[in-house]
């Protein structure tokens, strides 16, 4: 498939440009691996899994460097690879090209919904604290989505920009919070409540693991949300200036950036905070400023989690519209996702998706508990990601059976190969299970399959359609 991928297209339909420079690239990537869950979800994992969070990240960081790496060997063992479309499509099969595009533009979807349900959530700090009504939420939602759909229809290059700026913001308040957090350490900083900061604070609570082994595996389903979206570089892998150059430097980085942004920031407020001082409800961030004495903590802090939301929101319309076109080209979309404005840019798979976003943003008066919404959402998608995430490994398990030619040219392998994809996919799969440990995300899981039965149901329909 993959040399006549898209022999068929008409020539006016033209072609995704490579118009993101390594500048972007490198930015898109450490935006996806800097998720909102880290800046929402970090106080409630704490709050479960103690200081054992740190190894938490850890495990799912290798985890997360590990689908990486194959993806990162797969897209440039063949060019004419735009996503993983098109190689899982080419290595197992069509229904795996039609199954992870769908399932990764749902993914995406169900993030945008979450994250709008957190826009509300910390616009609601500007509000006196008071939550808004529903169809206040439901014009914020809005406003939210019309903002974010002008970026992308401008030019890819202006989304790379903006995708910067994002990430840019959220680096400087996690440095920031880092050096603040050292200075509160090495100069024994002693709190209004009496706790001293100190990297002792990380053992002498009840130890590393606090909470035993129910409390480390509850704060797993927390934890994964934080890193998806790290695989957007490969959805923004056709639209990047020298891929072969700038694809395995943003991949190789990935390991550095989880344990500077993920481990150390959390570890220094563990440190300045004993984790069971620390509320699940309140940002531990802007807590950590609080008591630093930086009385604009909580603004500062909340402008960051926002621009983090959006930036999460940017990067879901981008790869969504992504996948539509891809399927489209692929003929297991409708044809018109596959059409390019002058500015190379899928316009009809952006309204689409946005479209589906002001669906979602319905949600709003059927759930107007905005943390309520944000877990159910969260779940589900988290849930997705890894039936993506084993999709690539799957393709990787293939591409090695299939192709060993190109395995041994390539110069980017995944370390460990094909015992590698089985380590990572039973990893996965025992997440699923931790899922139906708790309550909440249980009722996410239970609702998942529906998807599969969508999928096949949209799947044997457009075979037939086809023959």
């Amino acid at each position: 498939m993959s040399n006549q991928m898209h022999s068929s297209i008409p020539e006016e339909e033209g072609e995704l440009k490579r118009s993101l420079s390594n500048r972007h690239l490198q930015l898109i990537a450490i935006g996806g691996a800097i998720g909102t869950g880290l800046f929402m979800g970090s106080g409630k994992t704490i709050s479960l899994a103690g200081p054992s969070i740190l190894f938490i990240y850890m495990i799912i960081g290798v985890m997360v460097f590990l689908v990486m790496r194959a993806l990162g060997e797969l897209l440039l063992s063949n060019l004419h690879y735009k996503s993983f479309i098109d190689f899982s499509a080419d290595l197992i099969g069509p229904w795996a090209g039609y199954f992870v595009g769908w399932t990764y533009w749902l993914c995406w979807i169900t993030i945008g919904i979450a994250d709008l349900s957190a826009i509300i959530y910390y616009l609601q700090f500007f509000n006196n604290g008071l939550p808004f009504t529903p169809l206040e939420g439901v014009l914020i939602s809005i406003a939210s989505i019309v903002f974010i759909m002008g970026l992308n229809l401008v030019t890819v290059k202006l989304f790379g920009e903006m995708e910067f700026w994002f990430a840019l913001i959220k680096i400087i308040a996690i440095v920031v919070l880092i050096a603040v957090g050292l200075w509160m350490i090495f100069t024994g900083f002693t709190s209004t409540a009496g706790e001293v900061a100190s990297f002792t604070n990380l053992w002498s609570h009840d130890g590393l693991f606090p909470t035993g082994m129910s409390g480390f595996l509850a704060g797993f389903q927390i934890a994964i949300f934080a890193f998806v979206g790290v695989e957007l570089v490969g959805t923004t892998a056709a639209e990047t200036k020298d891929p072969e150059r700038n694809l395995p430097k943003a991949v190789n980085s990935i390991p550095i950036r989880i344990i500077i942004f993920y481990v150390l920031a959390l570890l220094i407020v563990m440190s300045v905070t004993p984790w069971n001082k620390i509320d699940p409800n309140i940002s531990p961030f802007v807590n950590l400023f609080s008591q630093a004495g930086v009385a604009a903590a909580a603004i500062i802090m909340n402008l960051v989690v926002l621009s983090s939301v959006m930036s999460s929101m940017n990067s879901g319309v981008f790869s969504t519209s992504r996948m539509l076109f891809g399927l489209s080209r692929e003929a297991q979309a409708p044809r018109w996702f596959g059409k390019l404005t002058s500015r190379a840019i899928p316009a009809n798979a952006l309204y689409f998706s946005a479209v589906c976003l002001l669906l979602g943003a319905a949600l709003q008066y059927f759930v107007p508990n905005a943390v309520q919404a944000f877990t159910l959402a969260t779940t589900l998608s988290t849930i997705l990601f890894i039936c993506v995430w084993i999709i690539i490994m799957w393709s990787y398990i293939n591409y090695r059976k299939q192709r060993p030619e190109l395995h041994a040219k390539s110069i980017f392998k995944l370390p460990g190969g094909v015992f590698t994809c089985w380590v990572v996919i039973i990893f996965f799969i025992g997440m699923v299970y931790v899922l139906s440990l708790e309550a909440d995300t249980f009722q996410a899981l239970k609702v998942s399959p529906l998807w599969l039965i969508i999928l096949a149901i949209g799947y044997f329909f457009t075979k037939s359609k086809k023959s």
